[in-house]
C-alpha cells in the first residue's frame, strides 16, 4: 500500500523543490525532517523565538555555561548559546549531509548582524562557524561589506548563505561574489552556496510604502512582489551559470509556496506555515515557471519605484543596497532581536533583585 503523503513531502518528492525549516528548534525541525526537509536556517528573530518556546530546556544550559565561564561577558554567553544550538541542529541534520553527500543537511548559523559594514570581521566570525560542525552554513548579509565577506569567505571553503536580500540586484551580487570566490578557491565540488531572497520581507516593505504615502493599489497585487523577484532572479541564475541556488524565505501566505513548486530552489517555511500548507487543499503541482502576470508586474512597476529597483537587474548599485528600505527594516529586527536575546541571557547572569524567585 502506497503510503499517503503530505504536500510538502508531495512537493519535494515529485519536483525539483527542496524544503528546509526556518527554525532550529528541534522539535519543529525533527517535523520537517519527517516531511521532507533537507536543511535548516536560523538569525536572531529566530534563536529568541525557539528560546521562549524551549525556556525549559535550556534554562540549565544557560545557567551551567554562566558557571563555566565566570569572566565572560553576556554578549560571549550569547553566542555560546546561539552556537550551540546551531550544533546540536546540525546534529540531527547530519545523516541528511551523509546520505546527499554533503549536497544538503546543512544547518544556516548567522553572524552577527551588527557587523554588516564590516567585511573582515564577518569573515573572521564566519570561519569560526564553519568549524562548529561539518554540515554548517554561514549566512552573511547582502550588503556591501556582505558582498566582500561572501567572496572571500567563499574562496576560504565556507559554505554561505547570503542573507538581509530582497532584490534581484541583490541576488546578482551575490552570485557574482560566490563565483569570484569559487574561482579563486580552485574547487567547489563540496560547496552548496545558496542566497536567500526574502520573498515575504519585500512584500511588507511595499506594504509599508504603500500606507506611508498614501497609494492606491490593486488588492493582492502586493503579495505578488517578491514572487516576481525571485522567479525573475532564478531566470538570470540560469542564463549566466551561476552554481549558487536560490532560497526563498519570509512567508506570509501560501502563495510562496504554492507558486514556487518546481523551481530548483530552496524553501525556508516557518513551521507553523508547513502545518497549515500540509493541512490544506491547496495542489502539490509545479508552477514556478508560470510567469507572473505581467498586468501585476506592471502595476508594481508603476506604483512602486523600490519594486521597480528590486525587480530591474540593475535596479540598485551595490552602494545603494544598505539603504534599501527592506534591508534598513530586517537589519533594525534582527539587531533589536539580538539586543533582546542578550537581555535574556543578561537576567540569568544578574537576576533582578526586585523580582522573588
Amino acid at each position: 500500500m502506497t503510503q499517503h503523503r503530505s504536500p510538502l513531502q508531495q512537493t519535494v518528492a515529485t519536483t525539483a523543490t527542496d524544503l528546509w525549516n526556518d527554525s532550529c528548534s528541534l522539535e519543529e525541525l525533527s517535523y520537517a525532517i519527517e516531511h521532507g526537509a533537507t536543511g535548516a536556517t536560523t538569525n536572531p528573530t529566530i534563536v529568541l523565538e525557539v528560546l521562549g518556546k524551549e525556556r525549559a530546556l535550556w534554562e540549565e544550559r544557560i545557567l551551567q555555561l554562566v558557571r563555566e565561564s565566570p569572566h565572560a561577558s553576556e554578549v560571549e554567553i550569547t553566542w555560546r548559546l546561539i552556537e550551540e544550538m546551531a550544533r546540536r541542529g546540525a546534529e540531527l541534520l547530519l545523516p541528511v549531509f551523509r546520505r546527499e553527500g554533503a549536497r544538503r543537511g546543512r544547518l544556516s548559523i548567522q553572524t552577527d548582524p551588527a557587523l554588516y559594514r564590516d567585511a573582515a570581521a564577518i569573515v573572521q566570525q564566519a570561519e569560526r562557524f564553519h568549524q562548529l560542525a561539518p554540515n554548517m552554513q554561514v549566512k552573511i548579509p547582502a550588503t556591501r561589506a556582505g558582498l566582500e565577506a561572501i567572496e572571500e569567505a567563499t574562496a576560504r571553503g565556507v559554505n554561505v548563505n547570503a542573507t538581509v536580500c530582497f532584490t534581484v540586484p541583490q541576488a546578482l551580487a551575490v552570485g557574482r561574489a560566490v563565483e569570484r570566490g569559487l574561482e579563486r578557491r580552485g574547487e567547489g565540488g563540496d560547496m552548496s552556496p545558496v542566497c536567500t531572497i526574502m520573498v515575504g520581507r519585500l512584500d511588507d516593505w511595499l506594504k509599508v510604502v504603500c500606507e506611508r504615502d498614501g497609494l492606491v493599489v490593486t488588492p493582492g497585487v502586493m503579495d505578488w512582489a517578491g514572487i516576481a523577484c525571485i522567479k525573475r532572479a532564478r531566470a538570470l541564475y540560469r542564463e549566466r551559470g551561476f552554481r549558487t541556488r536560490l532560497l526563498a524565505a519570509a512567508y506570509r501566505h501560501h502563495l510562496h509556496w504554492s507558486e514556487l513548486i518546481g523551481g530548483d530552489i530552496v524553501l525556508t517555511i516557518p513551521h507553523a506555515w508547513q502545518r497549515r500548507f500540509n493541512a490544506s487543499s491547496v495542489e502539490v503541482r509545479p508552477r514556478f515557471d508560470h510567469p507572473v502576470e505581467p498586468a501585476i508586474v506592471r502595476e508594481l512597476c508603476s506604483t512602486f519605484e523600490d519594486f521597480r529597483r528590486a525587480y530591474e537587474p540593475d535596479g540598485l548599485a551595490s552602494e545603494e543596497f544598505d539603504s534599501y528600505g527592506a534591508t534598513v527594516r530586517t537589519l533594525r529586527t534582527f539587531l533589536r532581536s539580538y539586543n533582546d536575546l542578550i537581555a535574556v541571557v543578561r537576567d540569568y547572569m544578574l537576576p533582578d533583585p526586585d523580582v522573588r524567585r
